[in-house]
């Protein structure tokens, strides 16, 4: 909306001034702690200026840190200032390093920073709320404004203006032709040919247009009535509506691009972060956990059964490009039926090798792919060629979960969707839970699906066998 955007240039200048004030007091009072008095001389004019314009160059690539209005909240507005301070200081301390500026005492960096923060959010908030009950209570609302379309983009824009700005935007209801849902009807004023005049009877200043854009006509004759009458057209392009599927839209630059699937790891900066900690992971395991673990498997292997410690199997992984995977044996090494998905109770198994399969054991060598770069510790399971060809044919979008580097572990796992896929539509939720974890990838989610890994290595897995 472009009033937010020229908000956003005013306080872009207004703000970052009375950041730098602040911070000015948190130093001061920093220094009279830990000098005994007011006196601003030596490092401290030096330190507050690599300080304060690094705080305003950092802060300035965040634009939600400068806004006071209702659509960011106090939580969102905590985090991104959190944040920014956490950046900061890693910056600091590296230049802090890296120039071997010993001489600036830890106990006033630590000032230094738990004050400004502590004064930079107070007087943030504060701003904010003298903005917004400004504006609740004294100003006239910034908007009137109606909703053209009752899909999903128009109820995901009422949503967040109803919870955000209910008092700057004023909502004046839905314009639709289409039966709307349920829960939406006392909200629908009227259809798309009583939409001008109630426009003009009710002073509505602002019209979303939230319906397909293959409505190009509508679209024009709309956007010369607003035109006419001094109203702000918007435009929330309703891309489910004009393909018919889930759409998400990145930019390059200012162009707008758009994608029928979301594919976090397509970014080349999701993948380098991935890599590195698959790297740092593998490598503590590795180094510190195998040399008093491995010995001790292995010699159960051997006592158990004959035949070699490891078994190694050809499996697709990313893009179905083959790779050797790594397992501890835990089948006899004579059955002979190597593409043969293990049954409850299977007599191929060793007595050894329940236990490594209840507890996932049989799982680490999978460690060695992590380094090689086959496998990731967390992703969609490697499946076996026999299964890539079957469900191929039947399940049209098994070939997607193979759009990104196998794991160790994944997110159908850890939800209970392992072992013996016979039973009708468990390869479909297992395929529909490797896709979710395709789609909607992020670090924390990494991180949660090594906990329950973890988890349900102590308890041991039911379904595993």
């Amino acid at each position: 909306m472009e009033r937010y955007r020229h908000y956003n240039d005013a306080s872009r200048f207004v703000l970052p001034i009375v950041d730098g004030a602040l911070i000015f007091g948190a130093f001061r009072l920093s220094g009279f702690i830990v000098q005994g008095n007011w006196h601003f001389t030596g490092y401290y004019p030096f330190f507050f200026a690599i300080f304060t314009l690094l705080w305003w160059l950092l802060s300035g690539q965040f634009a939600n840190i400068y806004r006071v209005d209702r659509l960011i909240t106090y939580p969102e507005k905590l985090l991104y200032l959190m944040r920014t301070f956490l950046l900061h200081a890693c910056c600091v301390l590296a230049c802090v390093l890296v120039l071997e500026m010993y001489w600036i005492p830890s106990r006033y960096i630590f000032l230094v920073y738990s004050l400004s923060l502590t004064l930079v959010v107070t007087g943030r908030f504060l701003m904010t709320f003298c903005y917004r009950a400004y504006h609740q209570h004294i100003a006239r609302p910034n908007s009137r404004f109606v909703i053209v379309g009752a899909g999903n983009s128009a109820q995901e824009l009422y949503r967040f203006l109803a919870s955000h700005d209910p008092v700057g935007n004023q909502f004046h209801g839905f314009f639709t032709d289409d039966n709307p849902p349920a829960g939406l009807r006392n909200l629908v004023r009227g259809n798309l040919a009583e939409l001008k005049n109630y426009c003009l009877r009710a002073q509505i200043d602002e019209i979303y247009f939230a319906l397909p854009l293959d409505q190009r006509h509508l679209i024009d004759e709309l956007s010369s009535f607003a035109d006419d009458h001094f109203l702000s057209f918007r435009i929330v392009p309703d891309f489910r509506g004009t393909v018919r599927k889930d759409v998400n839209v990145y930019f390059y630059d200012h162009m707008p691009i758009l994608t029928i699937r979301h594919e976090p790891l397509g970014i080349r900066a999701n993948q380098m972060l991935k890599r590195l900690f698959d790297i740092a992971f593998s490598s503590v395991v590795i180094f510190g956990i195998f040399p008093f673990v491995m010995p001790l498997l292995a010699l159960l292997i051997k006592l158990d059964s004959p035949g070699p410690v490891f078994f190694k199997q050809m499996r697709p992984g990313k893009r179905n490009q083959l790779f050797p995977c790594y397992k501890l044996r835990t089948m006899r090494s004579d059955h002979g039926q190597t593409e043969l998905q293990a049954t409850k109770s299977d007599p191929r198994v060793t007595r050894v090798g329940q236990y490594l399969r209840k507890y996932n054991l049989d799982e680490l060598p999978q460690f060695f792919n992590v380094m090689l770069g086959h496998m990731s510790v967390v992703g969609p399971r490697p499946n076996m060629v026999s299964q890539l060809e079957e469900y191929s044919k039947h399940i049209r979008t098994y070939q997607m979960r193979h759009a990104v580097t196998p794991g160790i572990t994944g997110y159908a796992q850890v939800n209970g969707y392992r072992g013996e896929t016979r039973a009708e539509g468990s390869m479909e939720k297992r395929i529909e839970y490797d896709l979710k974890y395709v789609e909607n990838w992020s670090f924390g989610l990494d991180l949660k699906i090594i906990g329950k890994t973890v988890w349900n290595m102590v308890r041991g897995e039911k379904n595993a066998y």
